[in-house]
């Protein structure tokens, strides 16, 4: 009996110190990533829900953010990325740039951009001059007022996107301001990036301006609506949050946005060969002129 509650004493010791190293803080790294420049950031339009290929320039941006990331020491246990091609090609592209392609990769329509409803595709000089720049400047920077809304017979409309065709259609916004886009992306937080980090997880998600700027808002949850309208995250630029898990109490460590330089494209491997030049063709050789006739015979 004595030797079997020496047993159940130690067990017992193990289960609590067990217990308290679950309970222990865990300090994770949250990485925000804006895509590269777009087709459409370099022609200054809309863009929002619209689905936009990457500039030259922006998947170099892409490549150099994650060399910047591979320098500064960071690594992930997943990548998160909307599901515009934008976001998943940068997404792509930074990981490769780390050499950590086998990171899983999870899309989430929700990490998309606001939908600009019916400024989507129309350059900003074109709405300047319809409705004046302080309109524009509100529907851009105001934190509850939306531009005008699409119609859901609108080709632009993301609605008719075969991507979406499996959400309930009441979902999908025709046109949001900031407020609606923090809104939409609380049960991503909820439901997917916070208890990913409250694991343990290091996370990189890829997104865009405002998807992440509201993303931020809860982060930090202490953040006024001033502060989340004047909040810069510029193209292919990490935020670097460091951030500590205490029970139910989340603290932000700190909160960084890295230097990125503009790093040399990687040589080609050094067993890739050089086609063979073809030998110059040889000029045809001319067949032997043929003799004269002789003169007729007089």
């Amino acid at each position: 009996m004595r030797n079997m509650k020496k047993a159940l004493s130690a067990l017992l010791l193990v289960a609590a110190l067990a217990s308290t190293a679950l309970a222990a803080p865990k300090t994770v790294r949250l990485v925000l990533l804006r895509h590269g420049e777009s087709v459409w950031n370099l022609e200054k339009r809309f863009t929002g829900w619209s689905d936009i290929k990457l500039t030259r320039k922006g998947v170099k941006q892409a490549f150099d953010a994650g060399k910047a990331m591979k320098e500064a020491g960071l690594s992930f246990d997943v990548v998160h990325s909307s599901v515009l091609d934008r976001a998943i090609a940068t997404a792509w592209l930074a990981v490769s740039a780390m050499d950590e392609r086998w990171l899983p990769l999870e899309k989430y329509w929700r990490l998309n951009e606001r939908c600009y409803g019916d400024l989507e595709g129309k350059t900003r000089k074109e709405v300047e001059d319809a409705v004046g720049k302080d309109q524009v400047k509100i529907w851009r920077r105001s934190f509850a007022t939306p531009p005008p809304a699409l119609s859901y017979e609108d080709p632009r409309s993301p609605i008719n996107d075969p991507k979406y065709f499996a959400l309930d259609a009441r979902m999908i916004p025709q046109a949001e301001s900031l407020k609606d886009v923090i809104i939409r992306i609380g049960p991503y937080w909820s439901d997917v990036l916070r208890p990913a980090l409250y694991k343990g997880e290091n996370v990189l998600v890829v997104g865009h301006s405002t998807g992440l700027r509201a993303l931020s808002s809860w982060i930090e949850p202490e953040l006024t609506e001033e502060q989340l309208m004047a909040l810069e995250i510029p193209n292919a630029t990490p935020v670097v949050y460091v951030l500590e898990f205490d029970g139910p109490n989340r603290k932000v460590i700190s909160r960084e946005v890295m230097k990125v330089k503009d790093y040399p494209l990687p040589p080609p491997p050094p067993d890739a060969k050089k086609p063979e030049a073809k030998p110059a063709d040889k000029p045809a050789e001319k067949a032997p002129e043929a003799p004269a006739p002789a003169e007729a015979k007089k």
